[in-house]
């Protein structure tokens, strides 16, 4: 891997050829109390934020990432997870697989607290939020107070794509509670 270095020894902060939503390879190269400091595509550097990675990283470590954005005095802003709706998509693809895994329920839900859903799933809260708000919308989850249910006709796809083990049946003593939800989300009765 080249890096380009000026005569201080820094790599250069030219960022020609950088867009939102880009992916790069990125090699940790430092700490620092904001976040991050990665060299990108072994030319360039930017940071990820603390407060935006849910994972363990270490100087020297290789990973993939995005251009999250570039900034008008040209330093650049990374994430470890495609920006905007397409990382919705495929956090609500990886939420449907781990419902699956867990035969149907997981004690999660958006009052949860940040750490809890960033330890299970290795995303914020508000992605977690937007996720979950995509699957409900589709019809494919049902949320309650102490976590969600895999809906149990989930034969339609998500994200254009048949969902894998679709058709999990929901348990029978948590049969009664869903129907009750459904009927209060699905029937409007008029007086």
């Amino acid at each position: 891997m080249a890096i380009i270095e000026h005569k201080k020894g820094r790599a250069k902060k030219k960022q020609a050829g950088f867009h939102e939503g880009q992916k790069v390879a990125l090699l940790i190269s430092a700490r620092k109390e904001m976040g991050f400091v990665a060299v990108i595509n072994g030319t360039h550097t930017g940071i990820l934020y603390k407060n935006e990675v849910f994972q363990s990283l270490k100087i020297g470590q290789e990973i993939d990432g995005f251009i999250k954005k570039v900034r008008d005095d040209k330093k650049i802003d990374l994430c470890l997870q495609k920006p905007g709706y397409k990382a919705i998509d495929a956090q609500s693809r990886k939420i449907m697989d781990k419902l699956q895994q867990q035969g149907g329920f997981i004690a999660v839900t958006d009052k949860s607290q940040p750490k809890v859903i960033a330890d299970i799933f290795g995303v914020s809260k508000k992605t977690f939020k937007k996720a979950i708000g995509n699957l409900y919308k589709k019809r494919l989850i049902t949320l309650e107070k102490n976590g969600m249910w895999l809906r149990e006709n989930t034969q339609e796809v998500c994200h254009g794509k048949p969902i894998k083990g679709g058709g999990m049946k929901i348990p029978q003593h948590n049969l009664t509670i869903s129907l009750i939800n459904w009927f209060h989300q699905n029937i409007v009765i008029r007086f």
